[in-house]
């Protein structure tokens, strides 16, 4: 399943990708049914704005609507941002 919000692709990176301190907008998931329900339920959700508190080897921490979460890689690498 891919859940869109925009049909742009152009200036996209994966969420894995952004270094700590960035801030994006999700764009789009790139998941099977599950994984974006999942992914949804823990906030993000395309037009989202977050910002990644660390990323060093493990998951990355993401602060999400006043949160912060752990992504595992895998699963950062289908949440498709649009730097800000």
């Amino acid at each position: 399943m891919v859940l869109q919000s925009s049909g742009k692709t152009r200036g996209l990176v994966t969420l894995d990708m952004l270094p700590p301190g960035a801030r994006a907008r999700v764009v789009r998931i790139d998941a099977g049914v599950r994984a974006v329900r999942r992914i949804m339920e823990m906030g993000l959700t395309p037009g989202t704005v977050i910002e990644v508190v660390m990323s060093y080897g493990g998951p990355i921490l993401v602060r999400v609507r006043g949160s912060v979460i752990a992504i595992g890689r895998g699963i950062a690498r289908k949440i498709l941002v649009e730097p800000l």
